[in-house]
């Protein structure tokens, strides 16, 4: 699939495997993920379907950036064949700028300011009762991908309540930030927010760290010692890698859990505790059922929620947003290089990574406000035709070309991220990027984007 950096029209042929025909049943479902016309939905069997602003189209949209009859969809046993009727602004799927493509079920299609989903009808917005969620942020967590709107969605409902949820995620993508902005979202917020770290806690010792101790428990035990549910005691306990536990404490943890009871190490009886307990891991703890190393009893009562993060080589669209975050208040240029260097890099260490390069960069600055690439110690992609690799789609064109065209569809995409966030509004857009309202005008003109102000 082309990545964000494709920017050219291209026909696409499916979403299916290599080899594979899209599935297409007899009925299927278009829903507005996001935009102005959000949780709408329209049913569609075989046949051809308009979208657009006009009355007449099968999904009537209010969205100003979408032309009257914007796209044509027909839905056939072979796929669903979408064009675009030269609309003003253009359709995108996968990043991509199209005039007709064939997907299958699960495809989602931008035009204006509004995604597209088609999906199963046991699929749409009103089966499942959650949409993605028009924020950029939850909490300390950064980003306006789909991906990350799906899990602030649920973060908004979950605050409310007063389940154990149990956050999964690659190392660096925020679990603890997670955790802690559903604290901060729900009726416990002001009440303590304990953090236990297994990771960092001797396994011999875990248990204390967890229930605490009394004087002569143990060899050093030379005093009594609350545990972080006591600790928590009336607001949160955040248990990160939870993984980590042996499966020999594990009873302990899930008496705890259902009793609501703890016990400190050497003590003779139990002490009530109301908290709310999350816990997070950066591994698959189903897997670590199914190996023995993990009580499924306890998986269940911990995961009564699962939240999943995506890792950010998975929303890379979210990187000039999470920038201009780490770098608020600094007074600091980067030139389109550095960007696309940041933008296409994999990030394996996620959003921490990129916060801990990006503090590097700026120390070693110097008296220069200009954010160079050298200065990040990241490396260029080495091999062509990786996945998210703008090198993919470089011809034969000599350099000057080849970084013309990088540095143009960096351009192009950053635009409309910020026209996406500002609803459309091109003087907000302006002040959020920091550039000046003429210039944004003219770099919408240059690459075709529209807005909903103009």
């Amino acid at each position: 699939m082309p990545s964000e950096w494709d920017t050219e029209e291209v026909p696409r042929t499916d979403i299916a495997a290599p080899g594979q025909e899209p599935v297409v049943p007899e009925r299927m479902r278009l829903l507005v993920l996001s935009g102005p016309d959000q949780g709408k939905e329209a049913d569609l069997a075989r046949g051809t379907y308009f979208v657009g602003k006009a009355p007449g189209c099968a999904l009537v949209l209010s969205d100003n950036a979408v032309s009257r009859q914007h796209l044509e969809i027909q839905v056939t046993e072979r796929g669903v064949l979408i064009k675009d009727l030269n609309s003003t602004n253009g359709s995108f799927f996968g990043g991509a700028k199209f005039s007709q493509v064939t997907v299958g079920a699960g495809a989602i299609i931008t035009i204006g300011a509004s995604e597209l989903k088609l999906s199963l009808p046991s699929e749409s917005g009103r089966s499942h009762g959650i949409l993605p969620s028009q924020a950029d942020r939850f909490g300390a967590l950064t980003g306006t991908s789909l991906r990350m709107r799906e899990v602030y969605s649920l973060l908004e409902r979950v605050a409310q309540s007063d389940v154990a949820v149990l956050i999964e995620g690659e190392t660096g993508t925020g679990k603890e930030l997670c955790a802690e902005a559903i604290h901060s979202a729900g009726p416990r917020a002001g009440k303590p927010f304990v953090i236990c770290d297994l990771a960092g806690v001797s396994r011999s010792l875990i248990e204390s760290e967890l229930f605490g101790h009394v004087r002569g428990a143990f060899t050093g035990a030379d005093r009594d010692r609350e545990g972080a549910f006591a600790q928590a005691h009336g607001g949160t306990i955040f248990i990160d890698e939870i993984g980590e536990l042996e499966i020999e404490a594990q009873p302990r943890l899930l008496r705890a859990l259902e009793q609501r009871k703890v016990k400190p190490v050497g003590a003779g009886s139990y002490r009530d505790v109301d908290v709310r307990v999350i816990a997070a891991t950066n591994r698959d703890l189903r897997e670590e059922v199914k190996a023995g190393r993990f009580r499924d009893d306890l998986y269940h009562r911990l995961a009564v929620v699962k939240v999943t993060l995506p890792p950010l080589r998975d929303r890379k669209e979210d990187i000039p947003l999470l920038i201009s975050s780490f770098l608020a208040g600094k007074q600091i240029q980067l030139p389109p290089e550095t960007m696309a260097l940041l933008t296409d890099y994999d990030w394996p260490g996620n959003v921490r990574e990129l916060r801990n390069v990006l503090e590097r960069g700026v120390s070693l600055m110097g008296a220069t406000p200009i954010l160079e690439p050298s200065l990040l110690g990241l490396e260029a992609p080495l091999a062509a035709g990786g996945p998210g690799q703008p090198w993919a789609t470089i011809g034969p064109e000599g350099f000057r070309d080849a970084k013309e065209k990088l540095i143009s569809a960096w351009e192009r995409d950053y635009v409309m991220q910020l026209l996406k966030r500002s609803g459309g509004n091109v003087s907000q857009a302006a002040r959020e990027g920091g550039i000046d309202r003429v210039y944004l005008h003219r770099l919408m003109k240059k690459h075709a984007v529209g807005s909903a102000d103009e």
